[in-house]
């Protein structure tokens, strides 16, 4: 049998609430692997922020940033950094507001403002990522950005979206949006990894819950949404399995054939 890759969104999907793997996901990984399949991360966190769940499930390739950095065995395969000038109007547009930033590169990541309340509301059992008490506004002047997450609310994204054609704002909660190049996602940067595996598309699989993997869902023909995730993700998905906290990941790759 022909291998098949599958990828699988972190959080709302591969992890439960508390951000563990629950273990009849972590079974059903490893067993993809021992049955020859190409087992995948496509997520929207930083790489240093889930260093911890590809060393436990064994995977070393993936996508993050939401596409723009992808790892094919442990080598980069593709990088599609923010452009820096709409960096830096952005964040100096947002200091204006009052909007603070989250600006993220391939090793960390910094605040604009100092210790705002929304920040550590949004990015909760993350904040240990996040230096808040030395913030650096200027953090894009000599790293390239990835990837940034602008806290303001969904009308107030509507100047942002006006002014920036060349950056595209996901919404990922109430609080904030993610911030990406135009055109980015989860999808892009699989389909980097597939050509050059060359694996088609009814060989590729992916699992997701939330707005940002919409996309990648709709793109890759073998989809599945998790039981907990949003209406538009379910729409899109050609199945559907149980909730993250329900066995989701092990039932979903039964009712597909790979287990």
């Amino acid at each position: 049998m022909e291998p098949s890759i599958i990828f699988f969104d972190i959080d709302g999907t591969l992890v439960d609430e508390r951000k563990q793997v629950p273990p009849s996901a972590k079974e059903a990984v490893l067993e993809l692997k021992r049955r020859g399949h190409i087992v995948a991360i496509a997520t929207g966190r930083p790489q240093f922020m889930f260093k911890e769940i590809r060393e436990e499930l064994g995977i070393d390739t993936y996508v993050s940033y939401s596409g723009q950095y992808v790892v094919l065995n442990g080598q980069v395969l593709y990088t599609n950094p923010i452009d820096t000038r709409a960096v830096e109007q952005m964040t100096e547009i947002a200091l204006k507001h009052n909007h603070p930033v989250i600006l993220i590169d391939d090793e960390q990541m910094t605040a604009t403002v100092p210790d705002d309340e929304f920040v550590a509301q949004g990015f909760g059992m993350m904040l240990n990522y996040i230096s808040l008490s030395t913030p650096d506004p200027h953090f894009y002047k000599e790293r390239f950005v990835y990837q940034a997450s602008l806290f303001c609310s969904e009308a107030d994204e509507a100047l942002y979206d006006a002014i920036f054609p060349s950056l595209s704002f996901i919404r990922w909660n109430p609080l904030s949006a993610d911030v990406l190049p135009a055109g980015g996602s989860k999808l892009e940067g699989i389909r980097k990894i597939t050509d050059k595996l060359g694996i088609p598309p009814e060989r590729q699989y992916a699992f997701g819950d939330a707005l940002n993997d919409l996309e990648m869902l709709g793109g890759i023909p073998n989809s599945v949404a998790m039981g907990n995730g949003l209406p538009e993700v379910k729409a899109v998905a050609k199945w559907i399995t149980k909730t993250n906290e329900d066995d989701g990941i092990a039932h979903g790759l039964k009712m597909v054939g790979l287990l």
